[in-house]
């Protein structure tokens, strides 16, 4: 299956490669914890220091890796308006986006060549979030007659134009509703998945002892 194409800091570039970079094959498997902590320790060490307030949250998947950071805050005057605020911000981050360009094709090209994944970046300060660039990925799946009539209904009251972007809805208001649910699952399951690399297996290679 073709990845599409998406806008990278003016350039454009193709879907991830399989099997590309240090990680040669985990491309054919889904993204463990630890691969994704790995990614964050390395992002975490590799940005600059200055561009953001704390450490940024890294969100890694199996074709994106998302880099979002707080930017210092405003110092605007007490009575500023909702209104100001807001323009303050936008401007504050589009002036980040401006002067980090460079530096972060920089990095999201050594990422790309050791994850084999797309890097996208945002930021947020105040109230503000904005992301630059991020990849929108398509997604294969098969759903029955009863399935299909859900996306179709969301197509016919004019919510969505067609069945992917109905699904496509779908998935954002469960992430809306349950976002907690998820989260919580996620933590769960990278719990399990740590646990399991502590396991007599991964210590000794296939159980055997060792002197």
């Amino acid at each position: 299956m073709r990845h599409g194409r998406f806008e990278q800091e003016g350039r454009r570039t193709r879907g991830p490669r399989r099997g590309g970079g240090r990680w040669g094959g985990m491309r054919e498997q889904r993204t463990t914890a630890e691969q994704r902590q790995q990614i964050k320790a390395w992002f975490t060490g590799r940005l600059p220091d200055g561009w953001y307030s704390g450490t940024p949250q890294v969100t890694v998947d199996d074709e994106e890796i998302l880099v979002v950071g707080t930017l210092p805050d405003l110092a605007l005057e007490a009575n500023a308006s909702s209104e100001d605020r807001n323009t303050a911000e936008a401007a504050r981050i589009t002036r980040f986006r401006e002067d980090t360009r460079d530096e972060r094709m920089r990095i999201a090209d050594e990422a790309q060549g050791a994850f084999g994944r797309h890097v996208s970046w945002g930021a947020t300060v105040g109230e503000s979030k904005q992301l630059f660039t991020t990849a929108s990925v398509p997604v294969m799946t098969r759903l029955r007659i009863d399935e299909r009539q859900v996306l179709d209904t969301l197509i016919d009251a004019g919510v969505a134009r067609s069945r992917s972007e109905a699904l496509a809805w779908c998935v954002r208001l469960v992430g809306e509703n349950e976002g907690s649910w998820i989260a919580d699952l996620r933590s769960a399951f990278e719990q399990v998945e740590r646990v399991r690399a502590q396991g007599p297996d991964s210590a000794t290679g296939e159980g055997a002892a060792t002197e």
